[in-house]
């Protein structure tokens, strides 16, 4: 099922002109601004600045010097962290701002980024309460002559780039987390949608971050991300973002030896038994692959269904997907928005025609829709998929389903485990044996068992192979901007001489 989409939701928006934030002003750039034209109803909504070089080094400047001379990194823990808290409830009183930002700006259902805002207040609050619980360690056991002691210190400047896909979730997965530590931060969000992330910056202003704490530059990888991930200023670097442009991040951080933490793409299968719940997997099915229109690193993109249910599954999900509502972001009911780009809709359809030429079956969708405006695609669903198809293997970054199948539960590991990624997986059975013995076999960093894309803020997340590095979340992610510092300290008189002692004249 389809909505059309309303051609008069965005009459009456006048397309607001940013700024970005540099040392505590707000700067429109030299250049010419970038226009960001929504996917949806094909009119501008807002206009970001052209940030050049020149810009991403007097923030990675202001940062350094808010580091090494500013406030913020000796403050107190439980000051930080009060900021912290006052940021989470400022975000929460724009909430609807910052979502129809989203909405406009990425294609995403209003709905489904209300609810990424409520989550991103949530983070924003675990972060101010890692604040207070960071600390070092001590050693007294190392016989009378030495006291250890070993202390966390935050890492300094961070660089913190952040994707179109989710653009307030995934910086509040980052930048709480380094401001908790203590670090000071260059934030540059995706050129497509940084609307949300530059109100951000208001926010933290207003909440008392100090001038230089928080800086956000808007511009292009090339121009603004290849100098703060190369930058010999910044310390560590935090993407989020495609496996092909995390490897160049990786590259460019390493002329440096900057500490880099990725989270990158992923081609997640959910694995299904005879057993399971059908009617509760069915629906997960239609969610996992569909939601966010796919657009969605963790998305549940390959379905590894046991032969002796698959043909009966793929009728029930073509059915229940006919039931979802493609459409107007801007409608509460709409559930699949629109792509963010022409180019991106055009990758997309180009993967299902590869597949049907290769011999898979479209038994949902598989084709583009024309609803007056913008660019949308149908949900999909591909049956008779082979492990060697690149759809099977390859982020389709869309609303497509890939089905596969297996008969033994080592056939099926074996699928899992065949390509490069490792982000996250599910598996069905109402046997917990099953659950278990899938969940440790398969190499990804989150398995979800009788369920899919579930979250919490405690919770780690994060991918195996060239899905990414590192984990964000949990009760360590703010000790993943830090260093550790031991000192090593010798009490009383030294007894341990290298070199033979002479005695002293008297």
């Amino acid at each position: 099922m389809t909505v059309l989409v309303n051609p008069t939701a965005l009459s009456d928006h006048k397309a607001r002109d940013f700024r970005m934030l540099i040392d505590g002003r707000w700067e429109a750039g030299a250049s010419d601004p970038i226009a960001r034209v929504a996917p949806s109803h094909g009119v501008v909504v807002s206009r970001f600045p052209t940030g050049s070089r020149k810009d991403a080094e007097r923030a990675i400047t202001a940062a350094r010097n808010a580091f090494d001379l500013g406030p913020w990194p000796r403050m107190t823990a439980s000051e930080r962290s009060a900021i912290l808290l006052r940021a989470a409830d400022l975000i929460a009183a724009r909430a609807e701002e910052l979502a129809f930002l989203d909405a406009i700006e990425a294609g995403k259902p209003i709905t489904q980024v209300r609810g990424e805002i409520a989550g991103s207040v949530d983070i924003w609050r675990y972060a101010a309460a890692l604040a207070r619980d960071l600390h070092g360690e001590s050693y007294n056991t190392l016989g009378d002559g030495t006291l250890g002691v070993v202390l966390r210190e935050a890492i300094g400047v961070v660089s913190i780039i952040t994707p179109w896909n989710f653009p307030f979730l995934i910086v509040g997965q980052k930048l709480p987390f380094a401001l908790a530590a203590g670090c000071t931060t260059v934030v540059k969000p995706s050129e497509l949608t940084s609307g949300s992330t530059l109100v951000l910056g208001e926010i933290l202003q207003e909440a008392g971050i100090p001038d230089g704490v928080v800086n956000i530059v808007t511009g292009t990888g090339p121009e603004v991300g290849a100098v703060m991930t190369s930058h010999p200023d910044v310390d560590m670097v935090s993407f989020t973002g495609s496996t092909g442009v995390g490897k160049l991040t990786m590259s460019n951080a390493a002329q440096t030896l900057k500490k880099v933490s990725l989270e990158l793409g992923g081609k997640n299968p959910q694995i299904v038994f005879p057993d399971a719940d059908l009617d509760a997997f069915i629906d997960a099915a239609v969610f996992g692959a569909y939601f966010n229109a796919g657009e969605c690193c963790n998305a549940g993109s390959r379905l590894i269904l046991h032969k002796s249910i698959a043909s009966d599954v793929v009728k029930r999900i073509a059915e229940l997907s006919k039931a979802v509502k493609v459409g107007d972001p801007l409608d509460p009911s709409t559930q699949v928005g629109a792509i963010i780009t022409p180019q991106h809709l055009e990758k997309i359809s180009t993967y299902v025609a590869g597949a049907r030429s290769g011999g898979a079956r479209v038994a949902h969708g598989g084709e583009t829709l024309d609803l007056g405006m913008g660019q949308f695609m149908s949900p999909t669903i591909l049956e008779a998929v082979t492990p060697d198809m690149a759809v099977a293997r390859e982020e389709v970054f869309g609303p497509v389903l890939s089905v596969l199948t297996f008969e033994t539960s080592a056939e099926a590991i074996g699928i899992a485990n065949s390509i490069d990624y490792g982000l996250s997986a599910g598996v069905w059975s109402r046997d917990f044996d099953t659950c278990l013995t899938i969940g440790r076999s398969v190499r990804a960093g989150t398995v979800w068992m009788n369920t899919f894309m579930d979250g919490a803020s405690e919770l780690p997340f994060g991918g195996y192979k060239q899905s990414g590095l590192g984990r964000e979340l949990g009760r360590h992610a703010v000790e993943d901007y830090t260093e550790t510092k031991t000192l090593n300290m010798h009490i009383g008189k030294r007894t341990s001489w290298w070199m033979p002692q002479t005695e002293k004249p008297a």
